[in-house]
């Protein structure tokens, strides 16, 4: 544990101003506790600068994400933009970007600490089609801490048009298949997300717990992919269809 943690949340924001996410003073230095704390503490700037924290992201869920990234826990970060369906980044926007297909659940209710994945269905306002935009900003894998600090990789989360969860609707068993340019790349089920996409907002609330944040009615959380992540390059299209749910769909302009 580093001794001064608001020293370290003093040189990370200074570095981030200057396009360094990942201090290299830093490098090795930070246990994923002091990681968190950074990273709630960046936030909290950013949104006093006029940035909205629109909700959360649980990282690292499926098995496929763990083994590309050789890290067996999930993650979290915050979310601060969110966009429609169909958006389209300019060739230039995105630091190394990549994305993750995901179900993204909005809240209609607050939950904290140690719940149920039925205190968690019942808190369900609607569930939305996703990707997960993702930045390369640093060595992932060498410095997962950094990596957390600086926000878990987020960047942004695209959108589709939400449907109710119905009494019916087993999230484990829902289908996403992936395109990337008009082919087929991937395909999973939600089961690949902790066993099922409530688990990880279970989780969320009992991590965010130990930092005295608790989920609100209203926020979003991206619940975690069901396929491994991909690099998104200029002139890339990517779509997903989930099963029952619906679909989105992104897209990166030509150089």
């Amino acid at each position: 544990m580093i001794p001064d943690l608001a020293r370290a949340v003093e040189d990370f924001w200074a570095a981030r101003a200057c396009g360094e996410f990942f201090p290299t003073a830093y490098f090795d230095r930070l246990t994923l506790d002091d990681a968190y704390r950074i990273q709630l503490a960046l936030i909290e700037r950013r949104v006093a600068a006029g940035e909205p924290h629109i909700g959360w992201k649980v990282g690292l869920t499926a098995k496929a994400i763990q083994e590309q990234f050789g890290f067996h826990e999930p993650v979290f970060g915050c979310i601060l933009e969110m966009l429609p369906s169909g958006h389209v980044f300019g060739a230039a926007e995105l630091i190394n970007p990549g994305f993750e297909t995901e179900l993204c659940i909005r809240l209609a209710r607050d939950l904290q600490s140690e719940v149920s994945i039925e205190q968690v269905r019942d808190a369900v306002e609607a569930i939305h089609p996703s990707f997960e935009i993702i930045e390369t900003r640093g060595d992932f894998v060498k410095q997962i801490s950094l990596a957390l600090a600086d926000n878990a990789q987020q960047r942004a989360v695209v959108l589709g048009t939400p449907v109710p969860l119905g009494a019916d609707m087993a999230l484990d068993n829902v289908e996403t298949r992936v395109e990337l340019n008009g082919q087929e790349v991937a395909a999973g089920f939600g089961s690949a997300v902790l066993g099922n996409p409530l688990n990880s907002i279970a989780w969320l609330a009992g991590k965010l717990g130990q930092y005295g944040q608790r989920l609100h009615a209203g926020d979003i959380v991206m619940t975690g992919s069901f396929v491994r992540q991909f690099p998104l390059l200029p002139g890339d299209i990517a779509v997903a269809d989930f099963s029952g749910i619906g679909r989105v769909e992104v897209a990166v302009a030509q150089i």
